[in-house]
């Protein structure tokens, strides 16, 4: 676009131009070329061929025949099954925990234990850029398929293993998942609710009846956020081979990613000695800057408990001094900042636990929308703590192109959270959403191997495939 066009939209609207959803499948794919090969399973690991494949790789998802990935046998609930697992089981399939990690892949069956299956092996190491696999520490190797074999066959290949504790040190031959890693990794004893407060008098004191217990981040968060980051050390790993001529290996530890999310938890016990403890909706730095609870629902005669219950938090940020004047005139209580005026002393655990429990009594006979309605009046910053319905309903996310729906090749319509981060030459897309247990066999062996359908049949029959 020519600099004199540029002077005639308002800059906003250049942006709606440039990054028009739209338009993702007319552009070019950043990684188009590059061909990775998922032997994975789970979360952790298929994550970071899901990303890749999101940027244009082409990414070759290989699982045991007839088991497959165990995440295709859960889903929310167990009650919804998207496409049969296989002709022999056809009263099981693959359920949505599965599809995210898995999207845009094309998917193969090798049973790795076979002399046939190191051999197709060593095929497609020759002709891809980079691998991730997620076994114990050293159980490729021991069948034969580990990175010192990749070497002889093909030094270029990008090596990721992930793990729970890294291949190297004591926790090496441990298995992970994602809720070991968050209560390993020290995550879940900074995650959950603070002790209890009653007040007593005229003053706030702790109990320990409830409240105060570790928690885990819903989702799988330590695996999705571990995908991306190997997903964007293979691409680095890339520019490392563009000038070396060499590939590498990335030693990845699921449990590293809980250490980073607790913050300044680590720095404060190695300097102070100070053990960083759970607070719940607040921010430990800010105040006022967190969630309260209103005492009516947006929603009170509906059946579903995230609205007539869950429906009732907001976010209230008044942590300037002005701003924190402002809402404790707002609530009916002055005295309260004449008590807290000094922000240091409002960062105190007993000021906030007195701070947050006047505002959930100012808000015990309202609901979120009045409440937050009353709270935005007075030019301060408050918004409804948002359900997966809340940001369905959002206009934001749909025309960011975040949220949309996929023709899938296979399955139809289906609801999709789009790749998050927005290029405007080379956008992230979706082709589809996953595929059945070895799909793409035929294709693979035959199309891209060269293999006779001869030889394809036989490797059926004697369940390498």
């Amino acid at each position: 676009m020519r600099v004199e066009e540029l002077e005639k939209i308002p800059f906003e609207e250049y942006l709606r131009k440039i990054f028009d959803p739209t338009k993702d499948f007319e552009k070019p794919e950043a990684l188009k070329g590059w061909r990775h090969l998922c032997q994975t399973m789970y979360i952790l690991s298929p994550h970071v061929g899901a990303t890749l494949g999101e940027w244009g790789a082409e990414v070759i998802k290989i699982e045991m025949p007839r088991l497959a990935d165990p995440m295709r046998h859960t889903s929310p609930f167990n009650e919804a099954y998207i496409y049969p697992l296989t002709d022999e089981r056809p009263m099981t399939g693959t359920g949505y925990g599965y599809i995210h990690a898995n999207r845009n892949k094309i998917m193969m069956t090798l049973d790795y234990h076979h002399p046939e299956a190191k051999e197709i092996m060593k095929d497609l190491w020759r002709m891809s850029d980079s691998l991730a696999e997620c076994y114990r520490p050293g159980t490729f190797n021991r069948w034969g398929i580990g990175y010192p074999q990749v070497l002889e066959v093909n030094p270029r290949l990008i090596y990721c293993w992930l793990g729970g504790f890294g291949s190297v040190g004591p926790g090496r031959r441990k298995g992970s998942y994602d809720i070991l890693g968050q209560s390993i990794g020290g995550l879940a004893s900074i995650t959950g609710q603070h002790e209890d407060v009653v007040k007593v008098g005229d003053e706030y004191k702790q109990t320990y009846l409830s409240g105060g217990f570790p928690a885990k981040h819903t989702n799988w968060i330590i695996d999705w956020v571990a995908g991306l980051m190997c997903a964007c050390g293979l691409t680095a790993a890339g520019y490392w081979r563009r000038k070396s001529g060499l590939g590498t290996m990335i030693d990845f530890s699921q449990v590293s990613v809980a250490n980073r999310f607790t913050g300044y938890g680590l720095p404060l016990y190695g300097r102070f000695g100070v053990v960083r403890q759970r607070w719940g909706n607040w921010d430990p730095q800010l105040c006022v800057h967190g969630i309260i609870i209103t005492g009516k629902s947006d929603f009170p005669d509906s059946d579903n408990p995230q609205e007539a219950d869950e429906a009732r938090y907001l976010l209230v940020s008044a942590f300037q001094d002005e701003d924190f004047r402002e809402l404790c005139d707002l609530i009916g209580r002055k005295d309260l900042y004449e008590k807290f005026k000094d922000e240091k002393e409002r960062l105190k655990p007993f000021a906030q636990m007195e701070i947050y429990g006047e505002l959930e009594v100012w808000a015990k006979d309202m609901t979120r929308e009045e409440a937050i309605l009353a709270i935005q009046d007075k030019g301060l910053l408050a918004f409804p703590v948002m359900s997966a319905g809340d940001i369905y309903n959002w206009p934001h996310v749909w025309e960011r192109g975040k949220m949309r729906w996929l023709d899938d090749p296979l399955y139809g319509d289906i609801l999709q959270a789009w790749a998050p981060a927005l290029a405007s030459e080379t956008p992230p897309r979706v082709k589809w959403e996953t595929r059945p247990l070895g799909a793409d066999n035929v294709k693979l062996l035959h199309d891209l191997l060269g293999m006779p359908m001869e030889k394809i049949k036989e490797l059926y029959e004697k369940a390498v495939l």
